[in-house]
């Protein structure tokens, strides 16, 4: 809690960075510190050990907080920021209660007044303190949730979705305004506050996942792309972007979109950032196994995706035995990505690899349907003729094999040229 000279303090810096239009200043007095988000976390205190401290605190600030208004709005008039600094007051005392859902509202009081002042005001120099305030509204609602979960109760997510109708009206406050956006211009009161869409529409994709409402994303791929704008926010967004859109087309089976997109955020994210570049590799890897192309040990080392290596290998080797043992020993990681129904599609490739081999071991084009039994037999999985046959006919089908089945001599017939054509495995 700020005492009284901390908080004279604070006012003090607030008032002379909205006189300045100094949005970067403004931002950092919005932002909790790091043992407040832990007590959050991690505090075990029912809200209502602390109803009637923070009762009284709300009720001081409401005496002490005087009105305070500054001319922000375009029109010329005059706002009123009590109302978000007795919020963001409230939020910190709150945060180092560990009092989440106090923190909560408090945040989405401040949130939803900041719309307002944002919506009223000249250019886009307060697009910063928007941003944090998302962020922060975003992160609270979370760790709300999450207590909730705690406490034995079933997790409806009730906080994130109220989180989301908060981000979505910033999102509209941004997107709708009428000036002309002018990329890397400097934020001022002549400024577009559509500077600002993108990273909102980050927050708003990151909770959208969380919910597994991804049929809302469409809601805000068709404006920003018809516009452009995700080609004209800082590099940091557009990878973050990039990243949400290459998942979106991951689970919709856009495989070719999907690896587009994600290749684009791992090759333009930070040289420095190692763990968004792994969070990439977590979806790109399954997209690129899917459409054939393995990645190399190395790179598995390199950002310990040591999940990968029994896959991987099982698919190179065509080594069925090794891909199931991945399969399921990491299943549950999967499952929890979204990747496992993807990756499992990769046996096939696995199937078709273990039968060339079994083709180079015995150099001729007539493959004896019992000879590929043994095979999977001595891998461990053994499987009757008819299974094997309808494996193969599957593989033909997709035209990964060439050549044709003949049910009476149960004997695969492969084509003389170019038997398991590389091209129909590797996706161009």
């Amino acid at each position: 809690m700020l005492n009284p000279n901390e908080r004279a303090k604070h006012e003090k810096e607030f008032c002379r960075a909205l006189r300045d239009r100094n949005p970067d200043k403004l931002a950092e007095l919005f932002t909790f510190p790091t043992p407040n988000i832990t007590a959050l976390g991690n505090n075990n205190n029912n809200n209502g050990d602390c109803e009637s401290e923070i009762g009284r605190y709300k009720s001081m600030l409401n005496r002490e907080v005087s009105p305070m208004t500054e001319d922000t709005s375009s029109n010329g008039g005059s706002v009123d920021w009590a109302y978000v600094l007795r919020s963001w007051y409230l939020a910190l005392y709150a945060s180092e209660l560990g009092a989440v859902d106090h923190c909560y509202e408090a945040q989405s009081s401040l949130h939803s007044n900041l719309n307002q002042n944002f919506s009223s005001s000249a250019g886009n120099w307060l697009v910063p303190t928007l941003h944090k305030a998302c962020v922060n509204t975003h992160r609270i609602a979370v760790l709300a949730d999450e207590r909730l979960v705690g406490r034995g109760n079933r997790n409806d997510h009730a906080k994130l979705q109220n989180a989301v109708t908060l981000l979505q009206e910033s999102f509209s406050k941004t997107l709708n305004d009428r000036k002309e956006f002018k990329p890397n211009a400097p934020l001022s009161e002549e400024g577009s506050k559509k500077a600002g869409v993108l990273f909102i529409v980050n927050q708003l994709f990151s909770m959208y996942f969380r919910l597994n409402t991804l049929r809302l994303c469409k809601n805000l791929l068709r404006p920003v792309e018809s516009r452009n704008l995700h080609e004209q926010a800082t590099m940091g967004d557009q990878v973050t972007y990039r990243y949400y859109v290459g998942r979106l087309h991951m689970f919709e089976d856009h495989y070719e979109e999907a690896e587009r997109n994600l290749d684009y955020a791992l090759q333009h994210c930070h040289a420095g950032a190692v763990r968004n570049k792994k969070r990439i590799l977590n979806y790109l890897l399954p997209v690129k196994l899917s459409r054939g192309r393995l990645p190399t040990r190395l790179l598995l080392e390199k950002y310990s995706l040591h999940e990968f290596v029994p896959l991987v290998e099982g698919i190179r080797k065509g080594d069925l035995r090794t891909f199931q043992y991945g399969l399921h020993k990491y299943q549950e990681l999967f499952i929890r990505r979204g990747t496992y129904l993807l990756l499992e599609k990769c046996k096939t490739i696995c199937y078709r690899n273990l039968f060339k081999r079994v083709y180079l071991v015995l150099g001729r084009s007539q493959l004896p349907l019992d000879r590929i039994a043994k095979s999977l037999k001595w891998l461990g999985m053994p499987m009757d003729l008819d299974e094997v046959e309808c494996i193969l006919a599957n593989l033909v089908f997709k035209g990964y094999v060439r050549g044709y089945i003949s049910h009476a001599k149960r004997i695969l017939v492969l084509s003389k040229k170019d038997p398991f054509p590389a091209s129909a495995v590797i996706i161009k």
